[in-house]
């Protein structure tokens, strides 16, 4: 049995369609079983921001399609038991099985019985309605048609206060199907495919997908298969504004593609396919404004940089994209995409400097809270903007990575510019943000440190920079029962600080991406038993649940309830982890 026939069959099952979707690679369909109902719903991931212009408007959007269920002969709903994998669902139900898989990145498939009169029914919505004291709205901007192959014997269409209910009763010969199309186009015709080789399709692009994957040890397997499944699911095909095929973080809860999400992403898709790696940074750099500043995000529709909550201003992430293009080139090298991403880089660079250090004292500072990507976290309780370690130490890889690329490009004196600019920042960092009698680098809010502990003052140690003891502080605290180590780590804000709340997202919750930042901090420092301890603790902290997600509670190990399912990055590093740790010597 080839891998990927094997990752199917660990998969079998394994993917909880109440609560994450069933997708597939490219698409904006998302299927979901409505808990404890034999019906399905579908739901669109994307924005559609032409049908309101709030950002987040998509997170209270109706389904596009909802109560789709299968019907006997006289129309009557089917209950139903459902088995799932990557490529197909299977519904079980008194007259035989129904299936589901995807035709095209458009059109769902779904297999009938055989030899049975059977059907589906389902309302259709339109993507917004809105009632008012005066009147309503009713906006649509996706179009929809349904088919089969099958002898129709019943297609009844019932217009509702919103939207349309639809019976649709089918003979079914051997290997017949129904279609649901949802398109931009009004050209909506299409040929239902007998259900075998839609089926067939499906099952052979998971295979190959999956056979591109690195073998890792037994141990991870399972939730490893299960990591390639989320990136393969969440990535989503060039349309509108997005101009490469790239990752959303959770096609369910975070709709378009997002900064630094993309850098972890990267790093794990290097392993299988490095231009789908180099990708994920073009996506970004796309969207570059003329001053040189990146996007939070980026969606069909445009991209956003400006955000009005909690407080109004323009809206980045963390600069760490030069950072994982660097890791892309050393195990795949590229010479010609070093110099297509090199200027925009350096242009980046004099971003944060240039706009984002109001007292010139050559650290860059966070105006918005969003900016750092630790949206809520305490530190910004008392306002903006600070100074923060974690953003200075990102910008000082960020010139060292720079480095690195001048030189393979033949820069040397550019090299050596970029170093001892790394170099200074690190410096001003001793002289502007160590806490001597607490051993901690603080940030800075109006002159004054914000009384709030979290890893985010020990990052500096990734840096590589930092005299013996400073580095012998920071470690101690990252080793201290009290503030962070224990059987689940890192907590996003220390056990023992006022603020500490272990299911508020990052209040204290653990988020794998900031471990694999300090398991290549450790290693960098030469704490090479203490990042294969915190590496192995991740590795744990992912695989004791039976999905991948955004955060954990670091007292139970169990996500938060607002904690999003099927989360990229989460999958992302869990995938490097797992190679990682199974090159053991």
């Amino acid at each position: 049995m080839d891998q990927g026939t094997h990752f199917l069959h660990l998969l079998e099952n394994q993917i909880d369609i109440t609560r994450v979707p069933f997708s597939a690679r490219g698409s904006r369909l998302l299927v979901y079983q409505e808990p404890g109902q034999s019906h399905l719903l579908v739901k669109l991931a994307e924005r559609l921001i032409c049908l309101d212009p709030n950002p987040e408007a998509y997170l209270r959007r109706l389904p596009f399609i909802h109560t789709l269920g299968f019907t006997n002969e006289a129309s009557e709903p089917l209950e139903f038991d459902v088995f799932t994998s990557p490529d197909v669902l299977c519904f079980q139900t008194q007259l035989g099985d129904f299936n589901l898989a995807f035709q095209d990145n458009h059109t769902l498939a779904i297999g009938l019985p055989p030899g049975k009169t059977t059907g589906i029914r389902f309302h259709v919505n339109p993507e917004m309605w809105t009632r008012s004291d005066v009147g309503g709205e009713i906006k649509s901007v996706r179009n929809f048609a349904y088919r089969t192959n099958g002898e129709m014997l019943r297609n009844q269409v019932t217009p509702e206060e919103v939207g349309y209910s639809v019976e649709f009763l089918v003979r079914a010969g051997e290997d017949r199907t129904i279609t649901l199309r949802i398109d931009p186009s009004f050209d909506l015709a299409h040929e239902p495919l007998p259900f075998s080789l839609v089926r067939a399709g499906a099952m052979e692009h998971w295979q190959k997908w999956f056979n591109l994957a690195p073998p890792v040890d037994e141990a991870y397997r399972k939730t490893y298969a299960y990591a390639w499944w989320v990136l393969g699911c969440n990535l989503l095909s060039p349309f509108g504004k997005l101009g490469f095929e790239s990752t959303a973080p959770s096609k369910s809860t975070y709709i378009g593609i997002w900064l630094w999400d993309s850098a972890f992403h990267a790093i794990a898709y290097r392993h299988i396919n490095p231009a789908l790696a180099r990708d994920q940074i073009r996506a970004m750099l796309a969207h570059q404004l003329p001053n040189g500043m990146l996007p939070d995000a980026i969606h069909d529709e445009g991209s956003v940089t400006e955000i009005d909550h909690p407080i109004p201003g323009e809206v980045t992430k963390p600069p760490i994209l030069a950072w994982a293009a660097l890791k892309i080139h050393q195990l795949a090298p590229d010479i010609d995409f070093l110099k297509e991403i090199y200027n925009p880089f350096v242009r980046l660079n004099y971003w944060w400097f240039e706009y984002n250090d109001d007292d010139q004292d050559g650290l860059a500072q966070y105006n918005h809270p969003y900016s750092s990507g630790l949206d809520d976290s305490p530190l910004w309780d008392d306002g903006m903007p600070v100074d923060s370690p974690d953003l200075n130490t990102y910008l000082c890889i960020q010139m060292q990575s720079l480095a690195e690329m001048a030189e393979a490009l033949g820069m040397p004196e550019e090299a050596v510019s970029w170093r001892s600019r790394a170099e200074a920042i690190v410096n001003r960092m001793m002289e502007e943000l160590w806490d001597e009698e607490s051993g901690l680098f603080r940030t800075i809010h109006v002159g004054k440190p914000v009384p709030v502990i979290t890893p985010f003052s020990l990052l500096p140690l990734w840096t590589g920079s930092l005299p013996e003891n400073v580095r012998t502080r920071l470690i101690a605290h990252l080793k201290d029962p009290r503030e962070f180590w224990g059987e689940r780590v890192i907590p996003t804000v220390a056990r023992n600080d006022p603020a500490y709340d272990p299911d508020t997202m990052w209040r204290g919750p653990v988020w794998a991406n900031i471990n694999y930042l300090f398991i290549e901090a450790l290693r960098r420092v030469g704490e090479d038993a203490l990042a294969d301890e915190l590496r192995d603790k991740t590795l744990k902290l992912i695989m004791d649940q039976t999905g991948i997600f955004e955060y954990y509670n670091p007292e139970t190990g169990v996500p938060p309830l607002k904690a999003g399912g099927m989360f990229s990055w989460t999958a992302a590093v869990f995938i490097d982890l797992a190679i990682q740790a199974s090159k053991r010597p």
